[in-house]
């Protein structure tokens, strides 16, 4: 504790982070580099393999997506304008010329300042591996490191040049990252994303064996050709695996089961992914609102411990804010007449989420601007529509109105694979282990050595999976008030922390505050509500706080090390929690605090 007081912290993160690798996995991107750094790579989870299926498909769980019924497309329309009456918008189907009241106009074109890239293209990705030909090698190496924009002249002006080399020239067998998204949907590639809505993305078209090798794959080419750890210098490197609290038990295993047997890591850790938002921001204390691509999860810390029964999971997040926004221009008449779809071309919803990014934001009044929108048709170069958007301020506000965000796309996976004994993020201090008689107690050090403070929560023997079919405003306020004190919850309704990609909307925080206040039920002695600012960008909040609790974790009780997951798994009893414990290593909350 002394070197604890007087170390530096840079000195204290480049000492103990040099050799800590923190994997933060999602539904569509991964959050993974060194704990020294500030920031990690943030890197699309997906994995375009060759396939010679025929008919072939361009992503491999495209057949589970579902049309829109009729009850939905109804909700849809009535939840659209009960939004517009709140923003003060015309209603859906409303002529400008019959509005009554004086119209709100507010231009974002200068909303997100780097208008020069959010204008550029996206580029089809090159299938083909390297030229080893020294001519090709230089040419290939300068387009490299150019941005976004690399290969598309190879898919116009030098078609003849391809047929020519064609039969010379080898496909890649698999493509990873932002490449995969951007591969054509004429080439002979699929593409796989392992995780789906917070879950492994196991299907009768997608078995489970496929998506652990994918999920392999991704993290040894990024470990490989972007940090530069080769798999003969891994044994040298532990893992801190921060996971969302939607897995379930079995997924968490089969992933540590990855990083420690199959990527060959010396040791590893389980982290909650709202717990290390937590130590990410330099808190102790947060109603935790993550809104990442394809799920929204809530969860209370009260002094670095996560509260388990104040867990909710709800099925949306920002790529279903995009399809929204989609949706919503071509009912208004604004989106070019081009072929835009983001189930079969990823690259659409690329260029969907960049437009979403740069205007979409949350304040009252017609919310228009004047975009490039790009169309990628199949083979050829990208074309550019100047088009005018509107109503970009309905699509954010399905977070608190989700009928507006149908889920045609993506919807979770089957859960009956995903049944399992243990919790690797639950507590297990207040559980009797069987015993070995032929072992002595001191066999058994950590075991039921429960606090007092935690004493009148309730103990869940399993983690409740359910999805709430709710809001955002009303899942935030029944996670707190599941707490039961009210000095607790007063607390926690002035620390809500929002991270994930979502959490740049503009406009979100007072929307948030404002929508939290109204839910609260009348007979509730709570009457004010606080988003705290993030110290750090939202995006990297949980990665970050990884990289903390990994470097103050001294005494590694709950680490992982590799001979002892192969040879044994869980071995009940064992004294070790493999996951993170509802007490943290006081050295932690003690630096932190200080």
């Amino acid at each position: 504790m002394d070197y604890l007081k007087t170390v530096v912290p840079s000195q204290l993160i480049a000492e103990r982070g040099s050799n800590l690798v923190v994997i933060n996995p999602g539904s569509a991107n991964i959050r993974i580099g060194l704990a020294q750094h500030d920031t990690p790579l943030n890197i699309p989870h997906c994995i375009a393999r060759r396939t010679s299926q025929v008919p072939k498909r361009n992503v491999v769980d495209q057949m589970l997506n579902s049309q829109v019924t009729t009850s939905q497309h109804v909700e849809r329309e009535r939840a659209y304008d009960v939004i517009a009456s709140l923003m003060k918008i015309p209603f859906l189907d409303e002529e400008v010329a019959n509005n009554s009241f004086p119209r709100k106009m507010g231009r974002v074109d200068a909303f997100n300042q780097q208008n020069s890239r959010k204008d550029v293209a996206f580029s089809w990705t090159n299938v083909y591996e390297k030229e080893p030909t020294p001519s090709t090698a230089l040419e290939s190496s300068s387009s490299m490191n150019h941005g976004i924009i690399k290969e598309s002249v190879g898919q116009h002006g030098n078609t003849d040049i391809k047929e020519l080399n064609s039969s010379e020239r080898k496909f890649r067998e698999f493509i990873c990252g932002e490449e995969a998204l951007r591969v054509s949907p004429t080439e002979p590639y699929c593409i796989h994303r392992p995780i789906r809505r917070g879950h492994l993305n196991i299907s009768q078209h997608y078995p489970m064996q496929q998506v652990l090798e994918d999920l392999y794959a991704i993290w040894d080419w990024i470990l490989t050709e972007k940090l530069h750890i080769p798999r003969s210098e891994r044994n040298l490197y532990s893992a801190i695996l921060v996971l969302p609290e939607s897995f379930d038990n079995r997924e968490i295993k089969e992933m540590l089961s990855i990083v420690l047997r199959d990527l060959r890591f010396a040791s590893a850790v389980v982290h909650q992914e709202g717990l290390a938002a937590v130590f990410g921001n330099g808190l102790s204390t947060a109603c935790v609102v993550n809104m990442g691509a394809q799920v929204t999860s809530v969860i209370c810390v009260e002094d670095g411990v996560a509260l388990p029964n104040t867990e909710k999971t709800l099925p949306f997040g920002g790529e279903d804010i995009s399809r929204c926004l989609l949706w919503t221009q071509r009912h208004h008449q604004t989106w070019p007449q081009i072929r835009t779809d983001i189930l079969t071309k990823a690259i659409d919803l690329l260029m969907l989420n960049r437009i979403k990014e740069s205007y979409s934001e949350i304040k009252e009044g017609e919310i228009d601007a004047v975009a490039v929108v790009h169309s990628y048709e199949d083979g050829m170069p990208p074309g550019s529509h100047k088009t005018r958007l509107t109503a970009l301020n309905v699509p954010p506000m399905g977070l608190f109105y989700p009928k507006l965000l149908v889920p045609d796309v993506y919807p979770p996976p089957p859960r009956s694979w995903f049944n399992d004994y243990e919790d690797m993020l639950e507590d297990t201090w207040h559980t009797d282990f069987p015993r070995r008689s032929d072992i002595s107690d001191n066999f058994y050090p950590g075991i039921n050595v429960g606090l007092p403070m935690w004493e009148s929560y309730p103990v869940l023997t399993t983690k409740p999976k359910k999805e709430e079919k709710i809001g955002l405003a009303e899942a935030v306020t029944s996670s707190i008030l599941s707490t039961g004190r009210i000095d607790l919850q007063r607390k926690l309704f002035c620390s809500i922390q929002l991270i994930g990609g979502v959490a740049l909307t503009g406009g979100l925080i007072p929307a948030v505050e404002e929508r939290v206040l109204h839910a609260i039920p009348s007979n509730e002695a709570i009457d004010m509500v606080e988003v705290l600012q993030s110290r750090t960008n939202p995006t990297y909040v949980s990665w970050k706080g990884g990289a903390v609790l990994g470097i103050l974790d001294f005494g590694r009780d709950a680490w992982i090390h590799r001979e002892d997951w192969i040879r044994n798994g869980i071995h009940i009893g064992s004294g070790r929690k493999y996951k993170d414990s509802y007490f943290l290593q006081a050295q932690a909350m003690c630096y932190i605090n200080s």
